[in-house]
């Protein structure tokens, strides 16, 4: 990452191009990548305009509120992290960036309002990141993104998965996570099919939509012999299972602990593949 001049109070760091130039690497696969994470910027750096022929730009974990309407003059970008930032809304023009495949949003302050429905526009984009913001809705244009193939969502406000996810046609992971999500009836009425247990929810095969059904049938999460071997408790009767509770804490607290836990990263220390990893665990 480069280092910068810090300006001292709200501005951060000023980023010059003689800055920004020395902090160009070239990626193993032959992409030109600019590393300006966690150097305290607070205002997004207008040099940049001047190296338009960078393919990846990285300003994760700064302190950036404000993505200025010339970041679509940055049209080789085909790679772009903005995690751990405090955004608030994306700028219109962010629908030029059309090579984008990559663009990481996680870990801001993004609202529905503030999700600038030209994201829709993003035709090649395959990974999108924007797990950790105050999103209760996503924008319609998101069903255009007919490449898309990775989408996290996680610790957001939804409270009902938006219907344009389910027509995505080449998306395979997903990660829907600690959302406050409730499943209701077609009448409105909560429905009892559904119970929550920690991260798991147990459906009733005809409770689900089609799309659905056969995501879980290719994932054979469906597959009873599977269920049997793995979680054969969940699947009981809830009596049952509270009954099982006892057997398994006994055998949880005689067999010696496999891990220690690690020490924890500081406040704002988080980089990129920790994200990444987050996005499917």
């Amino acid at each position: 990452m480069a280092k910068g001049k810090r300006a001292g109070g709200a501005k951060g760091t000023k980023i010059t191009l003689k800055m920004a130039k020395n902090a160009l690497k070239v990626t193993p696969d032959g992409k030109l990548r600019l590393d300006l994470s966690n150097v305290g910027i607070a205002t997004f750096p207008k040099c940049l305009l001047k190296l338009r022929n960078i393919e990846e730009l990285d300003l994760s974990r700064n302190k950036l509120k404000i993505i200025p309407e010339f970041i679509g003059q940055l049209s080789g970008l085909r790679w772009l992290d903005l995690h751990s930032n405090q955004i608030e809304q994306l700028p219109e023009s962010i629908g030029l960036l059309r090579s984008l495949a990559y663009l990481n949003l996680c870990n801001n302050n993004l609202d529905s309002d503030g999700l600038s429905p030209e994201i829709g526009s993003l035709r090649n984009l395959q990974v999108l990141n924007l797990g950790m913001n105050r999103l209760n809705a996503l924008p319609p244009t998101l069903a255009t993104l007919t490449n898309l193939t990775e989408l996290g969502v996680f610790d957001n406000l939804f409270t009902r998965m938006p219907e344009c996810i389910n027509v995505l046609p080449n998306l395979t992971k997903l990660n829907t996570k600690r959302n406050p999500v409730s499943y209701t009836q077609r009448d409105g009425k909560d429905s009892d099919s559904v119970k929550p247990t920690g991260n798991l929810f147990l459906v009733r095969e005809g409770d689900l939509c089609h799309p659905c059904l056969e995501r879980c049938r290719r994932k054979k999460l469906l597959d009873r012999s599977q269920r049997k071997s793995n979680i054969s408790g969940l699947i009981s009767p809830n009596s049952i299972a509270r009954g099982n509770q006892e057997n398994w804490r006994q055998q949880s607290t005689t067999s010696p602990p496999s891990f220690q836990k690690g020490q924890a990263r500081p406040a704002g220390d988080i980089n990129t593949l920790s994200f990444m990893n987050n996005l499917y665990a």
